[in-house]
């Protein structure tokens, strides 16, 4: 019997954490008036656009980029001093899902929202940050051989690449490789359309949809054979 991993157990934590992440990132730009939760680049320009034509919210986008580093500082030391490094996936995938959650409350209990300038958005608009860069943290560190599942520019020029690799020649690793940035690319879409459409239905209740594959993950997570699968 094949000791080989199937493809759902190798790519079923970054399909959900990308799916994950396009519905969050969708959300909050639809509600939080254009406040990227994943791509702070895309909050500095967004920054220079309203500085421009004179649009609210422009210190709250800036403001993005210091907590995210923050955050990131943060959760690189808890990686670093912890005392059981074999949970330590498994507590950040918890404190993402803790983030969202609050991500959640904080939007049911100011939303809607109408001044883009507000205390209210930049609270809301933080907590679901800090919940993706405690992800993004962990992807580059605990779980370096995983494809980056929020930052999806990079996973697009992959599968380009892929794309044109394989069709030069159809081996198995050119197979594999393309499997692997389309299933994120078409997650990444899925989680955007899909985080739309239930916010319409349901407001902020929507996010507490995409928590509960995190904590799915956090518990998968304490499993050796599950860390060894997405290593």
């Amino acid at each position: 019997m094949s000791n080989q991993p199937s493809f759902w157990q190798r790519y079923q934590a970054p399909i959900l954490l990308t799916v994950v992440g396009g519905a969050i990132d969708t959300i909050g730009f639809i509600t939080l008036f254009g406040f990227f939760t994943a791509h702070v680049t895309g909050n500095l320009v967004l920054a220079g656009s309203g500085l421009v034509k004179g649009e609210d919210g422009l210190w709250i986008k800036l403001a993005s980029v210091p907590l995210f580093i923050i955050t990131v500082v943060v959760t690189k030391l808890y990686i670093d001093h912890s005392r059981k490094q074999s949970l330590v996936l498994s507590h950040l995938f918890l404190a993402e899902a803790l983030f969202l959650s609050a991500f959640m409350i904080s939007g049911l209990s100011f939303g809607p929202f109408t001044d883009a300038d507000s205390l209210n958005v930049a609270l809301t608009g933080g907590l679901g940050l800090t919940a993706l860069a405690i992800r993004n943290t962990a992807s580059k560190t605990v779980i370096k051989g995983m494809s980056p599942t929020v930052l999806m520019t990079g996973n697009t020029t992959q599968l380009g690449i892929g794309l044109t690799d394989y069709l030069a020649n159809r081996t198995s690793e050119n197979a594999r490789k393309l499997a692997n940035s389309s299933a994120l690319v078409i997650s990444f879409v899925v989680g955007a359309l899909l985080g739309a459409l239930l916010y319409v239905q349901l407001s902020y209740w929507a996010v507490g949809l995409f928590v509960i594959p995190v904590l799915y993950l956090s518990i998968l997570a304490r499993d050796p054979k599950f860390l060894q699968h997405i290593s």
